[in-house]
């Protein structure tokens, strides 16, 4: 049995979550069920087997990736569109009594896998980090950063194949 599965947000208590970061825990506390009831965002979230406690969650909706802000040796091969089509991973937190433990690995690998296993075209998964760490959490998996927007980071889709082939 795994120590962690994962699910669709549901209806859940996130009363108790803290990431240590106010702006993501107002957010999941207050503001996610709205945004998944619009249909803005799918949340998911991480919970750990034996305790049932909430380990993290994670956001995902459509997005685009202006197709002038990829890097030239990146873009050679798409469309001329104006636009890229992408998964954004929105919010992505862990609750501060699981640091230390790989859940936010975790969390981006499970975003991965459902992102890949999707039936919706896009050809790069996009995040819009929060603050520098969590930029440099995304770098340490292989997204690149936006030259002109260091915080906004993407992964074409086909290293994130690599990626869950080769696991956490």
């Amino acid at each position: 049995m795994s120590r962690f599965y994962s699910q669709a947000l549901g209806a859940r208590d996130r009363s108790k979550f803290a990431s240590g970061n106010e702006k993501i825990d107002h957010y999941f506390r207050a503001v996610v069920s709205q945004d998944v009831k619009r249909n803005y965002a799918a949340c998911y979230i991480l919970t750990e087997t034996e305790s049932e406690k909430l380990a993290g969650f994670y956001t995902l909706s459509a997005s685009n990736i202006p197709l002038a802000e990829i890097p030239s040796e990146m873009a050679g091969n798409l469309p001329r569109y104006p636009t890229v089509p992408a998964v954004l991973i929105g919010w992505l937190a862990r609750d501060v009594a699981f640091e230390g433990q790989g859940v936010g690995a975790m969390l981006l690998y499970d975003a991965i896998a459902r992102i890949c296993a999707s039936p919706i075209g896009a050809h790069a998964i996009f995040a819009d980090a929060i603050d520098d760490a969590a930029a440099a959490f995304y770098r340490k998996h292989l997204f690149t950063p936006f030259a002109a927007k260091p915080k906004n980071l993407f992964l074409p889709l086909a290293t994130a194949r690599r990626l869950i082939d080769e696991g956490p």
